[in-house]
């Protein structure tokens, strides 16, 4: 038979902890990970309106253009979410990234024209901007 077990006296070790040095204190950055996981969402949200406004201009994909742009603007655009997704709640992150996508998207329509803009639209807006903050606020 071979050896038996060996006990150790001492505190027990762990594999390597990503965050974590040996003697078990965090590393500290200048910035988190859950801020960072916030500004990907909110850029990626950004991207959702560009590819949102890419598709409709596309014309069912039959102008090469904005169809490309369509393509480049969801690859970025759901790959940020799912970077954000990974430290931030699935539902805070989807609605955050569907209300910065829609009002934006919105939004742009009104300034060049392609939508009329009125008041409502604008106040509505304004409630969709003011929820994705108050999501901000209570995470």
């Amino acid at each position: 038979m071979g050896p038996g077990p060996t006990h150790r006296t001492g505190p027990r070790t762990r594999g390597a902890v990503p965050g974590e040095r040996q003697d078990g204190s965090r590393r500290r950055s200048a910035v988190s990970t859950t801020s960072v996981a916030w500004i990907v969402l909110v850029v990626s949200g950004l991207f959702e309106a560009v590819w949102a406004t890419a598709l409709g201009r596309s014309e069912g994909f039959t102008r090469l253009g904005p169809t490309v742009v369509f393509g480049l603007g969801l690859l970025v655009s759901m790959g940020g979410l799912a970077y954000a997704m990974r430290e931030l709640p699935t539902g805070t992150s989807y609605a955050v990234w569907v209300g910065i996508g829609a009002s934006v998207t919105v939004a742009f329509a009104m300034v060049t024209g392609a939508e009329p803009a009125s008041l409502v639209k604008i106040l509505l807006i304004l409630g969709i901007v003011g929820c994705v903050i108050g999501l901000k606020l209570v995470h």
